[in-house]
């Protein structure tokens, strides 16, 4: 694939497709679009975050943002960037949310097809795009969504585990930081969030470890880094959040 870098868009009125490799770290501020929009991270790992919160795509999983919806993404290691756009008649046959899809065999090799070779023949990226429509309408979404809050004592709460994922405070700890009580708290964890702030902060946890193991560091060292006290521990939590373990997702990267 060419060494070139996606041009990041403000507010677009084309379609747009493409691929590039993108250093880690590489940022593309806030912009929306007329039409969906669908990133794939083919090696690498992906951040699209909106109002409504984060969503982490890794070499498993594909983006999903409806038209009209303020997104910017960020890239965590060396990573092969696919956009795809998607017109806005067919739209709707997806969720009008933003969301995350789990990627099979057939789904990868569309999108890699859609991104990174001209058309030949009249209609056929058009027939193409047919194809990846109908696998993500039979898909179950997979979100590794990380949902960010609007009262003030929650966000507090959540900006501390931000700037630093491994903390070991208790939520009790958390809400004197806050100035809110634990009962508080974690009732509007449940309906501000919609999960408990164990689950909140473990998914936080699994963000940042994906993008430690895609940026190489072991297993063992990811757990500790990212709040874990045993490297079996944040195997399981891994395993639930993502649908493999951190080993077989390594794995995968370097065959990739």
């Amino acid at each position: 694939m060419p060494e070139n870098r996606l041009s990041p868009p403000e507010s677009v009125d084309v379609p747009l497709r493409g691929a590039g490799w993108l250093p880690h770290g590489y940022h593309l501020d806030p912009h929306t679009h007329p039409h969906g929009q669908l990133v794939y991270a083919a090696a690498g790992v992906l951040a699209t975050t909106t109002e409504r919160g984060t969503w982490v795509a890794p070499a498993n999983r594909v983006t999903w943002t409806p038209p009209g919806f303020a997104h910017s993404h960020r890239f965590y290691g060396r990573t092969d960037a696919r956009l795809l756009s998607v017109p806005p008649e067919l739209c709707g046959e997806l969720t009008d949310r933003p969301s995350v899809f789990a990627v099979g065999p057939l789904l990868r090799e569309a999108v890699l097809v859609l991104t990174d070779r001209p058309e030949t023949r009249p209609g056929a990226h058009a027939r193409l795009l047919a194809v990846v429509m109908d696998e993500l309408a039979e898909t179950p979404e997979q979100s590794l969504h990380l949902p960010e809050p609007r009262d003030d004592r929650l966000r507090a709460v959540t900006d501390l585990l931000h700037a630093d994922p491994a903390h070991p405070a208790t939520l009790a700890g958390l809400g004197r930081a806050a100035g809110a009580s634990e009962r508080t708290l974690s009732r509007l964890f449940h309906t501000e969030l919609g999960m408990s702030f164990h689950r909140w902060r473990t998914t936080l946890r699994v963000h940042h470890a994906l993008a430690h193991l895609t940026g190489g560091l072991s297993v063992t060292d990811t757990a500790m880094v990212c709040g874990w006290s045993n490297p079996s521990s944040f195997i399981e939590a891994f395993t639930e959040v993502v649908g493999q373990t951190p080993g077989r997702y390594q794995a995968e990267l370097r065959g990739r």
